[in-house]
């Protein structure tokens, strides 16, 4: 079960992970009312993308992470961790973002605000 949190600008926050369980370069899978995310934790910076890839059937958490992108298992295609934008094709449309906030040791997002794409 989720749980949510009213601390940001009145927000509900919504626990997507630990922090401790990130993994640097390692994209973890975490689900909110069934939808899938994909968690990444680069430096000490952590990002929350679609899970799903928005080219093709490739989950982001599978993915391979590097120079803060993350590339697709499907069809090696790449997203910019930081803005969701495809930088390598096939992929053509950007993947959804949202501002994470690490706070008392947990990721957590706002899954009704995510970030303009």
């Amino acid at each position: 079960m989720a749980t949510t949190n009213q601390s940001m600008r009145g927000a509900a926050l919504t626990k997507l992970c630990d922090f401790d369980e990130l993994d640097e370069d390692q994209p973890l899978r975490a689900e909110i009312d069934g939808f899938g995310y994909a968690v990444f934790k680069v430096g000490e910076m952590v990002f929350v993308t679609a899970d799903l890839c928005t080219h093709g059937p490739g989950y982001l958490s599978e993915g391979y992470v590097e120079d803060c992108q993350v590339e697709c298992p499907f069809h090696q295609g790449r997203f910019d961790l930081r803005t969701g934008m495809p930088t390598e094709p096939p992929c053509e449309v950007p993947v959804q973002t949202w501002t994470p906030v690490v706070e008392n040791g947990a990721v957590l997002i706002d899954p009704a605000s995510p970030n303009p794409i």
